[in-house]
Protein backbone atom coordinates (compact mmCIF):
# COMPACT_ATOMS: atom_id res chain seq x y z
CA UNK A 1 0.00 0.00 0.00
CA UNK A 2 0.81 3.69 -0.43
CA UNK A 3 0.36 6.47 1.45
CA UNK A 4 2.14 9.67 0.22
CA UNK A 5 1.64 13.42 0.07
CA UNK A 6 3.84 16.21 -1.35
CA UNK A 7 2.46 19.01 -0.78
CA UNK A 8 3.84 22.74 -1.78
CA UNK A 9 1.72 25.99 -0.28
CA UNK A 10 1.79 29.03 2.01
CA UNK A 11 0.66 28.78 5.83
CA UNK A 12 -2.39 30.61 6.10
CA UNK A 13 -1.24 31.32 10.37
CA UNK A 14 1.77 31.07 12.13
CA UNK A 15 2.14 27.20 13.42
CA UNK A 16 0.99 26.59 16.55
CA UNK A 17 3.51 24.41 18.80
CA UNK A 18 2.39 22.16 21.45
CA UNK A 19 3.72 19.80 24.08
CA UNK A 20 2.47 16.23 24.84
CA UNK A 21 2.58 15.03 28.50
CA UNK A 22 5.69 13.03 27.96
CA UNK A 23 7.31 16.86 26.54
CA UNK A 24 7.34 15.61 23.05
CA UNK A 25 6.64 18.58 20.81
CA UNK A 26 3.98 19.10 17.72
CA UNK A 27 3.25 21.88 15.82
CA UNK A 28 0.08 22.02 13.64
CA UNK A 29 -0.38 24.68 10.81
CA UNK A 30 -2.87 24.69 7.79
CA UNK A 31 -1.26 25.06 4.16
CA UNK A 32 -2.84 26.62 1.54
CA UNK A 33 -2.82 24.68 -2.09
CA UNK A 34 -3.25 26.41 -5.08
CA UNK A 35 -5.55 24.31 -7.29
CA UNK A 36 -4.29 23.53 -11.02
CA UNK A 37 -7.11 24.99 -13.11
CA UNK A 38 -9.51 27.70 -12.77
CA UNK A 39 -13.33 27.70 -11.26
CA UNK A 40 -15.99 28.95 -13.76
CA UNK A 41 -15.19 32.60 -12.94
CA UNK A 42 -11.85 32.27 -13.83
CA UNK A 43 -10.28 32.37 -11.01
CA UNK A 44 -7.97 30.19 -8.74
CA UNK A 45 -9.47 27.72 -6.04
CA UNK A 46 -7.47 26.89 -3.26
CA UNK A 47 -7.25 23.43 -0.84
CA UNK A 48 -7.07 24.40 3.01
CA UNK A 49 -4.91 21.12 4.46
CA UNK A 50 -4.09 20.56 7.99
CA UNK A 51 -0.28 19.83 8.56
CA UNK A 52 0.99 17.87 11.67
CA UNK A 53 4.60 17.91 12.32
CA UNK A 54 6.60 16.35 15.13
CA UNK A 55 9.75 16.55 17.69
CA UNK A 56 12.60 18.82 16.40
CA UNK A 57 11.10 19.30 13.25
CA UNK A 58 7.97 20.63 14.93
CA UNK A 59 9.92 23.45 17.01
CA UNK A 60 12.26 24.70 13.74
CA UNK A 61 8.70 24.77 12.05
CA UNK A 62 7.62 26.87 14.62
CA UNK A 63 10.48 28.85 14.94
CA UNK A 64 11.10 29.55 11.48
CA UNK A 65 7.68 29.62 9.35
CA UNK A 66 5.17 32.18 9.67
CA UNK A 67 1.92 32.99 7.92
CA UNK A 68 2.49 33.75 4.32
CA UNK A 69 5.57 31.26 4.32
CA UNK A 70 6.17 29.04 1.48
CA UNK A 71 7.30 25.69 2.27
CA UNK A 72 6.89 21.72 0.50
CA UNK A 73 5.40 19.11 2.79
CA UNK A 74 5.77 15.36 2.32
CA UNK A 75 3.96 13.31 4.24
CA UNK A 76 1.36 10.72 4.89
CA UNK A 77 -2.43 10.98 4.74
CA UNK A 78 -3.72 10.32 8.81
CA UNK A 79 -7.29 9.88 9.69
CA UNK A 80 -8.64 10.15 13.33
CA UNK A 81 -11.85 10.35 15.47
CA UNK A 82 -12.28 12.00 19.03
CA UNK A 83 -15.60 12.76 20.85
CA UNK A 84 -15.97 16.57 21.03
CA UNK A 85 -17.41 19.09 24.09
CA UNK A 86 -20.83 17.93 22.80
CA UNK A 87 -20.41 14.16 22.76
CA UNK A 88 -20.50 13.80 19.08
CA UNK A 89 -17.58 12.36 16.90
CA UNK A 90 -15.25 14.23 15.00
CA UNK A 91 -13.55 12.59 12.09
CA UNK A 92 -10.16 14.55 11.10
CA UNK A 93 -8.21 14.29 7.79
CA UNK A 94 -4.50 15.90 8.47
CA UNK A 95 -1.25 14.89 7.07
CA UNK A 96 1.67 14.34 9.13
CA UNK A 97 4.69 15.39 7.74
CA UNK A 98 7.91 13.27 7.41
CA UNK A 99 10.01 16.14 5.54
CA UNK A 100 8.86 20.12 5.33
CA UNK A 101 11.45 22.10 3.16
CA UNK A 102 11.60 26.27 3.63
CA UNK A 103 11.00 27.32 0.42
CA UNK A 104 12.18 30.84 1.54
CA UNK A 105 14.94 32.45 2.62
CA UNK A 106 14.40 33.43 6.29
CA UNK A 107 13.16 36.99 6.86
CA UNK A 108 11.76 36.86 3.46
CA UNK A 109 8.03 37.82 5.15
CA UNK A 110 6.09 35.46 2.40
CA UNK A 111 6.83 37.29 -0.41
CA UNK A 112 8.80 35.00 -2.14
CA UNK A 113 12.39 34.12 -2.92
CA UNK A 114 14.50 31.11 -3.71
CA UNK A 115 16.42 29.69 -0.97
CA UNK A 116 16.15 25.85 0.35
CA UNK A 117 16.38 25.02 3.97
CA UNK A 118 15.11 21.37 5.20
CA UNK A 119 14.10 19.88 8.15
CA UNK A 120 13.62 16.14 8.08
CA UNK A 121 12.41 13.90 10.50
CA UNK A 122 14.55 11.19 9.32
CA UNK A 123 17.43 13.03 9.19
CA UNK A 124 18.15 12.85 12.54
CA UNK A 125 22.02 14.20 12.81
CA UNK A 126 20.87 16.69 9.75
CA UNK A 127 21.79 20.18 10.83
CA UNK A 128 18.00 21.55 11.02
CA UNK A 129 17.06 24.97 9.47
CA UNK A 130 20.31 26.01 8.09
CA UNK A 131 20.80 27.52 4.75
CA UNK A 132 22.41 25.45 2.63
CA UNK A 133 24.60 26.80 0.05
CA UNK A 134 24.66 24.10 -2.08
CA UNK A 135 21.67 24.17 -4.69
CA UNK A 136 19.59 22.52 -1.75
CA UNK A 137 21.31 19.47 -1.24
CA UNK A 138 23.35 18.95 2.26
CA UNK A 139 26.42 18.18 2.84
CA UNK A 140 27.77 16.32 6.05
CA UNK A 141 30.61 17.92 7.44
CA UNK A 142 31.46 14.80 9.49
CA UNK A 143 32.05 13.01 6.06
CA UNK A 144 35.47 12.56 5.00
CA UNK A 145 35.22 8.97 3.82
CA UNK A 146 37.32 10.36 0.26
CA UNK A 147 34.28 10.25 -1.80
CA UNK A 148 33.23 14.06 -0.83
CA UNK A 149 30.38 15.29 -0.85
CA UNK A 150 27.52 15.10 -3.47
CA UNK A 151 27.91 18.41 -6.33
CA UNK A 152 31.45 19.06 -4.87
CA UNK A 153 33.52 17.09 -7.47
CA UNK A 154 36.99 16.82 -7.08
CA UNK A 155 37.43 20.44 -4.73
CA UNK A 156 35.48 19.03 -2.37
CA UNK A 157 38.06 15.83 -1.71
CA UNK A 158 40.92 18.33 -1.57
CA UNK A 159 39.59 20.08 0.89
CA UNK A 160 38.75 17.49 2.88
CA UNK A 161 42.39 16.50 2.74
CA UNK A 162 44.15 19.49 4.41
CA UNK A 163 43.00 22.40 2.27
CA UNK A 164 45.34 21.35 -0.47
CA UNK A 165 43.29 22.29 -3.53
CA UNK A 166 43.81 25.18 -5.33
CA UNK A 167 40.51 27.01 -6.66
CA UNK A 168 42.28 27.68 -9.94
CA UNK A 169 42.27 24.31 -10.56
CA UNK A 170 38.71 25.45 -12.12
CA UNK A 171 38.61 24.53 -16.03
CA UNK A 172 35.90 26.36 -16.51
CA UNK A 173 37.12 29.55 -14.52
CA UNK A 174 36.94 33.29 -16.76
CA UNK A 175 40.69 33.48 -17.74
CA UNK A 176 39.92 36.45 -20.57
CA UNK A 177 40.01 33.87 -23.32
CA UNK A 178 37.09 33.00 -25.27
CA UNK A 179 35.84 29.29 -25.13
CA UNK A 180 36.16 27.18 -28.79
CA UNK A 181 33.54 24.52 -28.67
CA UNK A 182 33.55 22.84 -31.83
CA UNK A 183 30.27 20.95 -32.60
CA UNK A 184 31.61 17.65 -33.09
CA UNK A 185 32.34 18.37 -29.23
CA UNK A 186 28.88 18.35 -28.14
CA UNK A 187 27.03 15.48 -27.21
CA UNK A 188 23.57 16.61 -28.37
Amino acid sequence: MINRVVLVGRLTKDPELRYTANGIAVASFTLAVNRPFSNAQGKNEADFINIVVWRKQAENVANYLKKGSQAGVDGRIQTRSFDNNEGRRVFMTEVVGDSVQFLEPRGSGGTGGGGNQNVSQSAGQGSYGQQNDNSGFQSNPNQNSGQGDFGQGNQGNQRNQGGQGNQNDDPFASDGKPIDINDDDLPF
